[in-house]
């Protein structure tokens, strides 16, 4: 297992960006949180195997059907054993 906070730039707030990602860590089976930041990124704590990780972030590069993602930074982290995938709202 491993923790990666991600941070995704570029269009990626309105358009169903947070929900689409619970969607697809629930179908992968990622652990952690989505979150808008202030700036207009989304922040992404993740935890998972190293492969469903990739797919994960191979996802994220892409975002839902209306996202236009710019970069993205991922940096590893210490586990946190989250339980399941939330949508912070702020």
């Amino acid at each position: 297992m491993k923790h990666l906070d991600i941070i995704v730039k570029g269009k990626v707030q309105g358009v169903f960006f947070r929900k689409s990602t619970k969607a697809v860590a629930d179908q992968l089976g990622v652990k952690g949180f989505v979150k808008n930041e202030g700036n207009g990124d989304v922040f992404i704590a993740a935890e998972a195997d190293t492969t469903t990780m990739d797919m994960f972030l191979d996802w994220c590069k892409e975002g839902p059907e209306d996202a236009t993602v710019t970069s993205i930074e991922s940096h590893e982290g210490e586990l946190k054993n989250y339980r399941n995938f939330e949508v912070v709202k702020k």
